[in-house]
Protein backbone atom coordinates (compact mmCIF):
# COMPACT_ATOMS: atom_id res chain seq x y z
CA UNK A 1 0.00 0.00 0.00
CA UNK A 2 1.16 3.57 -1.16
CA UNK A 3 1.09 6.02 2.13
CA UNK A 4 -0.87 9.34 1.09
CA UNK A 5 1.54 12.25 -0.06
CA UNK A 6 1.43 15.91 -0.83
CA UNK A 7 3.74 16.69 -3.70
CA UNK A 8 4.74 20.05 -5.24
CA UNK A 9 6.41 20.77 -8.45
CA UNK A 10 7.66 24.45 -10.26
CA UNK A 11 6.46 24.73 -13.66
CA UNK A 12 7.63 27.32 -16.28
CA UNK A 13 4.40 29.73 -16.99
CA UNK A 14 4.59 31.75 -19.92
CA UNK A 15 6.33 34.85 -19.21
CA UNK A 16 5.95 35.24 -15.79
CA UNK A 17 8.62 32.21 -14.43
CA UNK A 18 7.85 29.22 -12.53
CA UNK A 19 4.36 28.46 -11.20
CA UNK A 20 3.86 25.93 -7.91
CA UNK A 21 1.89 22.75 -8.92
CA UNK A 22 0.28 20.98 -5.53
CA UNK A 23 -0.49 17.00 -6.60
CA UNK A 24 -2.44 15.23 -3.46
CA UNK A 25 -2.11 11.90 -4.16
CA UNK A 26 -3.94 9.59 -1.48
CA UNK A 27 -3.44 6.12 -0.30
CA UNK A 28 -3.40 3.75 -2.72
CA UNK A 29 -2.32 0.37 -3.93
CA UNK A 30 1.63 -0.47 -5.38
CA UNK A 31 0.55 -0.18 -9.11
CA UNK A 32 -2.64 1.62 -9.35
CA UNK A 33 -3.79 4.14 -11.31
CA UNK A 34 -6.02 6.95 -10.04
CA UNK A 35 -8.79 9.18 -11.79
CA UNK A 36 -7.33 13.13 -11.79
CA UNK A 37 -8.83 16.34 -11.16
CA UNK A 38 -6.84 19.05 -12.12
CA UNK A 39 -8.30 22.57 -10.49
CA UNK A 40 -7.39 25.81 -10.05
CA UNK A 41 -6.21 28.12 -7.44
CA UNK A 42 -3.79 25.44 -5.92
CA UNK A 43 -3.49 27.56 -2.96
CA UNK A 44 -6.87 27.46 -1.36
CA UNK A 45 -7.79 23.89 -1.61
CA UNK A 46 -5.02 21.95 0.66
CA UNK A 47 -4.20 24.08 4.21
CA UNK A 48 -5.56 26.80 5.77
CA UNK A 49 -1.77 28.16 6.18
CA UNK A 50 -1.40 29.22 2.12
CA UNK A 51 -5.09 29.64 1.14
CA UNK A 52 -4.99 33.30 0.01
CA UNK A 53 -9.20 33.19 0.24
CA UNK A 54 -10.03 30.13 2.30
CA UNK A 55 -9.28 26.97 2.37
CA UNK A 56 -11.61 24.23 0.43
CA UNK A 57 -9.89 20.98 3.01
CA UNK A 58 -9.94 18.59 -0.14
CA UNK A 59 -7.68 16.66 1.70
CA UNK A 60 -10.21 15.56 4.47
CA UNK A 61 -13.06 15.39 1.39
CA UNK A 62 -10.95 12.50 -0.11
CA UNK A 63 -10.21 10.48 2.26
CA UNK A 64 -13.69 11.00 3.31
CA UNK A 65 -14.77 9.29 0.04
CA UNK A 66 -12.42 6.54 -0.06
CA UNK A 67 -13.44 5.70 3.26
CA UNK A 68 -17.16 5.73 1.86
CA UNK A 69 -16.70 4.21 -1.50
CA UNK A 70 -13.56 2.90 -1.41
CA UNK A 71 -12.08 5.09 -4.32
CA UNK A 72 -10.05 7.86 -4.63
CA UNK A 73 -8.80 10.70 -7.17
CA UNK A 74 -5.80 12.67 -7.37
CA UNK A 75 -6.14 16.22 -6.94
CA UNK A 76 -3.66 18.47 -9.32
CA UNK A 77 -3.88 22.24 -7.38
CA UNK A 78 -2.51 25.18 -10.07
CA UNK A 79 -1.65 28.45 -8.10
CA UNK A 80 -3.30 31.21 -9.12
CA UNK A 81 -1.55 34.25 -10.34
CA UNK A 82 -1.97 36.49 -7.77
CA UNK A 83 -2.26 40.06 -8.99
CA UNK A 84 -2.61 38.50 -12.51
CA UNK A 85 -5.59 36.02 -11.43
CA UNK A 86 -8.33 37.45 -12.79
CA UNK A 87 -6.81 37.81 -16.44
CA UNK A 88 -5.59 34.52 -16.60
CA UNK A 89 -8.87 32.89 -16.19
CA UNK A 90 -10.71 34.69 -18.44
CA UNK A 91 -10.46 33.46 -22.01
CA UNK A 92 -10.90 36.43 -24.52
CA UNK A 93 -11.97 34.25 -27.37
CA UNK A 94 -15.42 33.66 -25.82
CA UNK A 95 -15.92 37.58 -26.13
CA UNK A 96 -15.67 40.84 -25.24
CA UNK A 97 -15.07 41.21 -21.54
CA UNK A 98 -17.58 43.60 -20.37
CA UNK A 99 -18.07 45.14 -16.73
CA UNK A 100 -17.46 48.28 -16.26
CA UNK A 101 -17.05 47.82 -12.97
CA UNK A 102 -14.65 44.89 -12.22
CA UNK A 103 -11.12 47.32 -12.95
CA UNK A 104 -9.45 43.67 -12.63
CA UNK A 105 -10.24 42.59 -15.78
CA UNK A 106 -7.62 44.40 -18.23
CA UNK A 107 -6.15 42.06 -20.58
CA UNK A 108 -8.17 38.37 -21.16
CA UNK A 109 -5.20 35.67 -21.04
CA UNK A 110 -7.19 32.34 -20.32
CA UNK A 111 -5.54 30.78 -23.48
CA UNK A 112 -2.68 30.97 -22.20
CA UNK A 113 -3.69 29.36 -19.18
CA UNK A 114 -5.56 26.58 -21.14
CA UNK A 115 -2.05 26.35 -22.87
CA UNK A 116 -0.17 25.84 -19.82
CA UNK A 117 -2.60 22.83 -18.52
CA UNK A 118 -3.09 20.91 -21.11
CA UNK A 119 0.40 21.26 -22.76
CA UNK A 120 2.77 21.25 -19.15
CA UNK A 121 0.84 20.53 -16.55
CA UNK A 122 -0.93 17.34 -17.83
CA UNK A 123 2.06 15.79 -19.66
CA UNK A 124 3.88 16.41 -16.30
CA UNK A 125 1.31 14.61 -14.13
CA UNK A 126 0.78 11.78 -16.86
CA UNK A 127 4.30 11.23 -16.41
CA UNK A 128 5.31 11.10 -12.61
CA UNK A 129 2.21 10.25 -10.64
CA UNK A 130 -0.12 7.41 -10.82
CA UNK A 131 -2.60 8.88 -12.67
CA UNK A 132 -5.03 7.35 -15.62
CA UNK A 133 -4.54 8.97 -18.93
CA UNK A 134 -8.02 8.18 -20.07
CA UNK A 135 -10.48 10.58 -20.74
CA UNK A 136 -13.49 9.27 -18.89
CA UNK A 137 -11.21 9.09 -15.54
CA UNK A 138 -9.34 13.32 -15.99
CA UNK A 139 -11.34 15.93 -14.46
CA UNK A 140 -10.84 19.99 -14.10
CA UNK A 141 -12.64 21.84 -11.75
CA UNK A 142 -12.42 25.75 -10.83
CA UNK A 143 -14.41 28.15 -9.17
CA UNK A 144 -15.78 31.71 -10.04
CA UNK A 145 -13.40 32.80 -12.72
CA UNK A 146 -11.72 29.14 -12.03
CA UNK A 147 -15.29 28.07 -13.22
CA UNK A 148 -15.31 29.73 -16.44
CA UNK A 149 -12.02 28.64 -16.93
CA UNK A 150 -12.84 25.48 -16.23
CA UNK A 151 -15.66 25.54 -18.45
CA UNK A 152 -13.81 26.93 -21.67
CA UNK A 153 -10.91 24.62 -21.33
CA UNK A 154 -13.35 21.50 -20.63
CA UNK A 155 -14.95 22.14 -23.89
CA UNK A 156 -12.36 23.73 -25.73
CA UNK A 157 -10.61 19.93 -25.21
CA UNK A 158 -13.37 17.20 -25.36
CA UNK A 159 -10.84 14.85 -26.19
CA UNK A 160 -8.82 15.08 -23.16
CA UNK A 161 -11.74 15.54 -20.16
CA UNK A 162 -15.11 13.68 -19.24
CA UNK A 163 -16.17 16.06 -16.46
CA UNK A 164 -16.28 19.01 -15.48
CA UNK A 165 -16.72 21.66 -12.20
CA UNK A 166 -18.09 24.43 -13.26
CA UNK A 167 -18.52 25.87 -9.67
CA UNK A 168 -19.81 29.87 -9.64
CA UNK A 169 -18.95 30.33 -13.07
CA UNK A 170 -17.68 34.12 -14.08
CA UNK A 171 -20.13 33.80 -17.15
CA UNK A 172 -21.46 37.86 -16.20
CA UNK A 173 -18.57 38.43 -17.96
CA UNK A 174 -19.83 38.38 -21.22
CA UNK A 175 -22.87 38.88 -23.40
CA UNK A 176 -25.45 36.20 -23.99
CA UNK A 177 -24.90 37.04 -27.27
CA UNK A 178 -21.19 36.13 -27.53
CA UNK A 179 -21.35 33.30 -24.93
CA UNK A 180 -24.00 31.24 -27.43
CA UNK A 181 -21.87 32.24 -30.15
CA UNK A 182 -18.86 30.39 -28.74
CA UNK A 183 -20.60 27.42 -27.35
CA UNK A 184 -22.57 26.72 -30.41
CA UNK A 185 -19.00 26.23 -32.03
CA UNK A 186 -18.33 23.64 -29.21
CA UNK A 187 -21.30 21.35 -29.41
CA UNK A 188 -20.63 17.93 -30.88
CA UNK A 189 -21.29 14.24 -30.40
CA UNK A 190 -18.79 13.49 -27.26
CA UNK A 191 -19.37 16.37 -24.84
CA UNK A 192 -17.77 16.10 -21.23
CA UNK A 193 -20.35 16.22 -18.38
CA UNK A 194 -20.97 19.22 -17.03
CA UNK A 195 -21.27 19.74 -13.18
CA UNK A 196 -22.67 23.53 -12.94
CA UNK A 197 -23.04 25.06 -9.57
CA UNK A 198 -24.13 28.30 -7.78
CA UNK A 199 -25.79 29.72 -4.84
CA UNK A 200 -27.99 32.85 -5.09
CA UNK A 201 -27.22 34.40 -1.90
CA UNK A 202 -25.35 38.18 -2.03
CA UNK A 203 -25.01 40.49 -4.62
CA UNK A 204 -22.13 38.62 -6.49
CA UNK A 205 -23.45 35.45 -6.32
CA UNK A 206 -27.33 36.27 -7.40
CA UNK A 207 -25.85 37.78 -10.33
CA UNK A 208 -23.94 35.09 -11.28
CA UNK A 209 -26.68 32.58 -10.54
CA UNK A 210 -28.53 34.57 -13.39
CA UNK A 211 -26.21 34.75 -15.84
CA UNK A 212 -25.70 30.50 -15.16
CA UNK A 213 -29.05 30.44 -15.95
CA UNK A 214 -28.71 31.91 -19.32
CA UNK A 215 -26.05 29.70 -20.02
CA UNK A 216 -28.06 26.36 -19.13
CA UNK A 217 -30.88 27.89 -21.23
CA UNK A 218 -28.09 28.34 -23.99
CA UNK A 219 -26.77 24.71 -23.89
CA UNK A 220 -30.41 23.30 -23.96
CA UNK A 221 -31.72 25.41 -27.16
CA UNK A 222 -28.25 23.91 -28.46
CA UNK A 223 -29.23 20.42 -27.57
CA UNK A 224 -26.53 19.70 -25.10
CA UNK A 225 -27.28 16.40 -23.99
CA UNK A 226 -29.42 16.02 -21.35
CA UNK A 227 -27.42 13.44 -19.10
CA UNK A 228 -24.58 14.97 -19.70
CA UNK A 229 -26.22 18.24 -17.90
CA UNK A 230 -26.36 19.01 -13.61
CA UNK A 231 -27.43 22.55 -12.33
CA UNK A 232 -27.22 22.36 -8.94
CA UNK A 233 -28.36 25.77 -6.99
CA UNK A 234 -28.55 26.16 -3.50
CA UNK A 235 -29.82 29.43 -3.08
CA UNK A 236 -28.87 30.00 0.46
CA UNK A 237 -25.06 30.12 -0.19
CA UNK A 238 -22.99 32.66 -1.20
CA UNK A 239 -19.63 33.29 -3.15
CA UNK A 240 -17.19 32.09 -1.16
CA UNK A 241 -14.95 28.58 -0.44
CA UNK A 242 -16.97 27.39 2.57
CA UNK A 243 -19.77 26.69 -0.51
CA UNK A 244 -17.76 25.12 -3.01
CA UNK A 245 -15.99 22.98 -0.23
CA UNK A 246 -19.63 21.80 0.33
CA UNK A 247 -20.57 21.07 -3.22
CA UNK A 248 -17.13 19.57 -4.03
CA UNK A 249 -18.53 16.53 -2.05
CA UNK A 250 -20.98 15.24 -4.46
CA UNK A 251 -18.63 16.15 -7.85
CA UNK A 252 -16.14 14.38 -6.13
CA UNK A 253 -18.40 11.34 -5.72
CA UNK A 254 -20.08 11.42 -9.21
CA UNK A 255 -17.01 11.58 -10.64
CA UNK A 256 -15.44 8.87 -9.11
CA UNK A 257 -18.27 6.79 -9.75
CA UNK A 258 -18.60 7.39 -13.56
CA UNK A 259 -14.77 7.22 -13.98
CA UNK A 260 -15.20 3.85 -12.14
CA UNK A 261 -17.96 2.19 -13.86
CA UNK A 262 -16.97 3.41 -17.29
CA UNK A 263 -13.39 1.37 -16.54
CA UNK A 264 -15.59 -1.41 -15.76
CA UNK A 265 -17.61 -1.81 -18.94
Amino acid sequence: MKKAEIITALLPYPDRGDRKIRIYVPEHNEGELLPVIYMTDGQNLFFEEEATFGCWKLIDLVEAEIKSSGSGAVIVGIDHGGEWRDNELTPGSIGTVMPTDMPCYTNAEGEIFDSFVVDTVMPYVESNLPVRRDREATAFCGSSSGGLQSFFTGLSHRERFSFLGVFSPAFLLYSAEDLKSWISKMITDDQPYLYIYTGAEGDLERRIYESVEVVYDILTELCYPYDLLNEVVLFENEHNEEAWREIFRDFLHTFIFRANKKADE
